[in-house]
């Protein structure tokens, strides 16, 4: 259990320790930060930020002294842990990668823990610290409307194929000529300006019910004159097959007739835009879970 390694790993420590990093973040419950490595399996050692010296090392604890300011230490249910944007900020600096810090930003912000103005703000403080450039470089392509890492993961390898261009992540489309803007769907990933839309399908895709959705997904982006990309999961360890069917798209798509679109991302009234933290932490308890039910699940 999370929770009982997190106390674990603090038992016995100065009263000085506090949980950082993923453990910060999965004791305030984030679902994406619990603890376990890519495989899924593997288990992280509970990193653990000291002000002072002469702790002994243990098994399964990481005790690390890079930095704690005045205000970074808070008391949640009666545990010390670090703020949030220095639980991010740790974690992403340990990141092996710009893609792997940005996921750790995306996917706190998805939890509404944080913001990119907070967690900007945050950084500012840190002054040549391991890590800060990769922090930094993440913060620069980071999303608050991320819903998932393969998400992210799907994006960033968009940018790296395509880097002029322009995406909007989980952005509602509208039917422009229905009296009250009917919803028409929200693509994981759109260019707007080309109409080219990415959807990330992974296991749970292939469930009879779920694929048959998929399918009528796809051909209602046919309908919309959008040309439509997919990323399964096993493109995550090679980007190749994901590569050539983002070329195509590009392709098909600037080979299209020019015609009006019949779709539009201008939002009726009657929709709530959930699309950055503080507006999601603005919903009550009854409108969450009217508009942020896909985002819960």
């Amino acid at each position: 259990m999370l929770d009982q390694r997190v106390v674990e790993a603090l038992a016995g420590l100065p009263a000085d320790a506090a949980a950082t990093g993923w453990a910060a973040l999965g004791w305030r419950g984030a679902r994406w930060f619990r603890g376990l490595a890519a495989d899924g399996r593997t288990r992280l050692d509970v990193p653990i930020a000291l002000a002072s010296r002469g702790a002994r090392p243990r098994a399964g604890v990481v005790l690390t002294e890079d930095w704690l300011f005045e205000a970074d230490v808070e008391v949640v249910d009666g545990l010390p842990v670090t703020r949030v944007e220095r639980a991010v900020a740790f974690e992403a600096c340990r990141a092996s990668s710009v893609p792997g810090a940005v996921r750790v930003i995306d996917m706190a912000c998805a939890d509404d823990l944080t913001d990119l103005h907070r967690l900007t703000r945050y950084v500012a403080g840190l002054i040549a610290r391991p890590g800060v450039r990769t922090l930094r470089a993440a913060l620069e392509i980071a999303d608050e409307n991320a819903w998932s890492p393969p998400e992210v993961e799907m994006r960033l390898a968009w940018l790296r194929r395509v880097p002029s261009a322009v995406l909007r992540t989980n952005c509602p489309l509208f039917d422009p000529w229905a009296p009250a803007g009917r919803h028409l769907v929200t693509p994981d990933l759109v260019d707007l300006a080309a109409g080219v839309v990415g959807e990330y399908d992974g296991a749970p895709h292939l469930a009879r019910g779920v694929r048959r959705k998929d399918l009528e997904r796809d051909a209602l982006y046919r309908e919309l004159d959008l040309e439509i990309v997919v990323m399964m999961s096993e493109d995550r360890r090679d980007l190749s097959a994901f590569f050539a069917r983002l070329d195509a798209a590009y392709r098909r798509a600037a080979e299209r007739p020019d015609r009006p679109r019949c779709w539009t991302v201008e939002q009726p009234d009657w929709w709530t835009d959930t699309s950055t933290v503080a507006r999601r932490r603005a919903l009550d308890e009854h409108q969450r879970r009217i508009w942020l039910r896909r985002l819960a699940g």
